[in-house]
């Protein structure tokens, strides 16, 4: 199976959405397919060997909509110094076209360029310049863009024409409207010509309305094939109602012109051109403000694509070199001065600084780098100057992974957003069908009064909007992934945003993500006859290929006594329980509890010192020589900064908070009492820890899971909702639902509470969707005027449905405002670009 993100033009409601996503499904090979109306993306993932991607693209095209794929293909335009005719461009398309990786190429003779489209994990520019330097001629400095930026420009464009097409219709519907009902308001004297009197000078009044709706029509014409191709195409959208709408309104006009024409002046009074012209420039007011708002929706993203600097310096034969960033290729050595940004991912090669890595991972405080430190593209040198060697470029960075990783949670849905996905499928047929229905019962109601039918049939079809439903979901996900991506949480998809609104408990796994994760050995006990130093000799020494943090601990203590290790001729771990090796014939145990019961080991000599260094939350590791029981290591974790006040804020969000570990009861609960835990889940092994949390969720509990190491993986997938911290595993982070980019536990209730407003606002806007058509039809139906109420005007049911889809843009919106507080701690990026770099191989 593949996966692919198309980009869709052309979809202007949420009905167009729902089509593509069915026309797709019904390939053979599809395994999924999601649009996502507000980005304008296609996230389709399909089998290579039964479904080829033009296929796909062609099926979309066909219903009427334009496809373009989302790939990894920049655009360079690289200036050429030797040219002296037109064989030569020939040549050098060639020379270049026949490169891996290049799609395009065009070398334009006059102005001495050659324009080339190409993917950049295929092809490096600067084989392009060799290619063309080999050729004979000379590669001059290189102008760089980039897919991002064509997109940006390209919606602002579209946004531009929609403001330029609002202004057009504006200026002609506005002297249009004037006209048409200055001569109705009898009790205001406002000024208007003799000579339109449409009851003296019927037709030239007919006539000028005529001509006035005429341009508006012409900058709404989209309205008009796209809505009645998709109503031939038996799909019909927004465009369709307004379409059929305003063509109505139009018709009847022209009908009732032409029988002033022919003598029946009457017919002035039944003209609804006005109606017509002001629907569409409202429409175009509405879709104007829809594409500003949509636009900024997307923000985040923006903002993180905006992030990497153009240009690079690079030392090149001993000198400093200044080549734009898609030139920089592996193993490049890059310098940074103060205050310049990092261009790509490296590894520091010279000199010292401190880096703001805030735009990577929301963290303030700047983080020291030295030789041996890897930096990360986008964050900002803000001391000294380094020289870096480039080891990750283009869609390899931290950065890129980060925007990819945002741009799929940005495409998926949330199981909220079914119902209305299903109404909006059904939903431009029903109006259209209700809309007829009641417009005919009105038509025979009135005692056939065709004016008043039409009235109702145009305002059901104008009122109604498919696209606040639409737009409901997406946007708010859209903002709150990118709120989260601004704040250091990467959270993977609707459905975790959604599902985590519902959470009411959460397990931390101690090691590592209540504490430090760092252990340093604390007390050395030995039984009689024993020497300290020996045994933590000879401890450290066993536990010297262990890879639990409790082992290395004895290690680091050891090696800060400066106690030679000795030489280990067997080791074995014992997972959950601890070690088993041998040392100069000796047999060393090292471990808990359960390691001692179950190889017969008498404890008793050290049992009360055990007890009383687990209250003081130390974890009391045993250890025998030859069976028999030599000593007591005690080793304490430190307590994050955070941990308190995160599971303070949790309690008062109303979630109960657990703890799992492997350590004994006393040691886990004197470390509870510390961060205050609700519930302690000890001596737990860790292939057992997916069991605890199930056995959570019987009871009936949304489960969190908090870790960041493999033996937390397992747990992390079983949990309704795994989230990996990001000093964590690339398994952990690979199973988790949310991944924290920082190692602050002020982040856990930064997520809870991201996800409860994201849903809460996704609620409103539902809410404000759907009863804005429950109500706003009806209205329209006339059910006011049976009831002796007024009767809605065609014109300001155009303005409600034009401010329906603002008003739900600018709700989710209101999530920029989302503000999370955060301790200071060091930030820890690296896990996350390696997890990132290892799931792409």
């Amino acid at each position: 199976m593949e996966n692919q993100v198309l980009s869709i033009r052309g979809m202007t409601c949420a009905a167009c959405a729902q089509r593509i996503e069915r026309t797709v499904r019904k390939l053979s090979g599809i395994g999924q397919a999601s649009v996502n109306f507000a980005s304008e993306k296609l996230f389709v993932e399909y089998d290579t060997a039964a479904l080829e991607l033009p296929t796909i693209k062609e099926a979309v095209h066909k219903i009427g909509y334009e496809v373009v794929e989302s790939t990894n293909k920049a655009n360079v335009t690289i200036p050429i110094g030797g040219m002296t005719c037109a064989a030569c461009a020939q040549r050098l398309e060639k020379v270049i076209g026949k490169l891996d990786g290049v799609t395009n190429v065009s070398v334009n003779l006059a102005t001495e360029k050659a324009a080339v489209i190409y993917e950049p994990k295929k092809v490096r520019v600067s084989v392009m310049k060799n290619a063309i330097e080999k050729s004979g001629y000379k590669a001059l400095e290189i102008v760089g863009s980039d897919a991002a930026d064509e997109d940006r420009a390209r919606k602002q464009k579209e946004l531009r024409t929609l403001w330029t097409k609002f202004a057009i219709s504006a200026v002609f519907s506005l002297p249009l409207l004037y006209i048409a009902m200055v001569p109705m308001l009898t009790w205001v004297q406002l000024p208007f010509p003799a000579g339109l009197d449409p009851m003296a000078y019927p037709l030239i009044y007919a006539l000028l309305e005529l001509i006035l709706v005429i341009p508006v029509i012409g900058v709404g014409y989209k309205f008009y094939t796209v809505g009645f191709k998709a109503l031939i195409q038996r799909s019909p959208n927004m465009d369709s109602l307004i379409a059929i709408g305003t063509s109505a309104a139009v018709l009847y006009s022209i009908w009732n012109t032409w029988q002033i024409a022919t003598g029946g002046f009457g017919a002035v009074e039944a003209l609804y051109f006005e109606t017509a012209g002001v629907i569409i420039t409202l429409i175009l007011l509405g879709k104007s403000l829809e594409a500003a708002s949509k636009g900024r929706t997307s923000e985040a993203i923006k903002k993180l694509m905006g992030l990497a600097p153009k240009t690079a310096i690079i030392t090149q034969d001993g000198a400093e070199k200044e080549i734009p960033i898609e030139e920089v290729e592996i193993g490049d050595v890059i310098v940074v001065k103060p205050g310049a940004k990092i261009p790509v991912d490296g590894t520091v090669v010279d000199g010292h600084t401190s880096v703001d890595e805030s735009m990577l991972t929301g963290e303030s405080m700047p983080v020291d780098k030295k030789t041996g430190d890897a930096v990360y593209a986008a964050s900002l040198n803000t001391t000294g100057t380094v020289q870096f060697r480039a080891e990750k470029i283009g869609s390899d960075t931290a950065l890129a992974q980060i925007i990819k990783l945002v741009e799929d949670a940005q495409g998926s849905k949330a199981p909220i957003a079914q119902m209305a996905d299903i109404v909006s499928g059904y939903f431009v047929p029903i109006v259209c069908a209700i809309a007829l229905a009641v417009g005919i019962a009105w038509y025979f109601g009135s005692g056939g009064d065709i004016e008043f039918a039409l009235t109702i049939f145009i305002s059901i079809l104008v009122i109604a909007c498919p696209c606040a439903l639409g737009l409901a979901t997406p946007t708010a996900i859209m903002v709150g992934t990118g709120k989260g991506a601004e704040n250091g949480i990467l959270i993977k998809g609707g459905e975790a945003l959604e599902t985590a609104h519902k959470i009411n408990t959460i397990v931390f796994d101690k090691t590592g993500t209540i504490t430090e994760g760092k252990p340093t050995v604390t007390d050395v006990l030995t039984t009689e006859g024993a020497d300290a130093d020996n045994l933590l000799q000879i401890t450290a020494s066993a536990e010297k290929k262990s890879e639990h943090p409790l082992g290395q601990a004895i290690v680091l203590g050891a090696q800060d006594k400066s106690l030679e290790l000795l030489k280990v001729d067997r080791f074995d771990s014992i997972t959950g329980r601890g070690i088993e090796a041998q040392i100069g014939g000796k047999t060393i145990l090292a471990g808990n509890h359960k390691l001692m019961d179950e190889r017969n080991i008498v404890l008793t000599a050290l049992e009360t010192d055990s007890d009383k260094l687990a209250e003081e939350g130390k974890t009391p590791m045993y250890v025998a020589i030859d069976g028999r029981l030599a000593g007591i290591i005690a080793v304490a974790d430190v307590m994050k900064a955070s941990s308190k006040a995160a599971i303070a804020s949790l309690h008062n969000m109303g979630i109960e908070v657990a703890m799992i570990t492997g350590d004994n009861k006393k040691t886990a609960a004197a470390i509870a009492k510390q961060v205050r835990i609700d519930r302690i889940l000890a001596e737990v092994l860790p292939q057992d820890k997916s069991n605890e949390v199930k056995k959570l969720q019987q009871e009936g509990r949304k489960v969190a899971m908090v870790g960041d190491g493999i033996n937390d993986a397992p747990a992390l997938a079983q949990a309704d909702i795994g989230i990996a911290i990001g000093s964590g595993t690339d398994v952990a982070m690979e199973s988790a639902d949310i991944v924290l980019m920082r190692s602050d536990l002020m982040d856990v209730p930064t997520a809870i509470n991201l996800s409860k407003r994201t849903i809460r606002n996704i609620k409103q806007n539902l809410f404000w969707a759907f009863g804005y058509n429950v109500v706003g039809i009806p209205i329209a139906a006339g059910v006011l005027y049976l009831f002796g109420g007024p009767l809605l005007n065609p014109i300001f049911a155009a303005a409600a449905m034009s401010l329906s889809s603002v008003s739900v843009l600018t709700n989710a919106l209101r999530l920029k405002r989302f503000k999370a507080a955060h301790n200071n701690v060091p930030v820890n990026s690296s896990n996350f670009t390696e997890y990132e770099e290892r799931k792409a191989a």
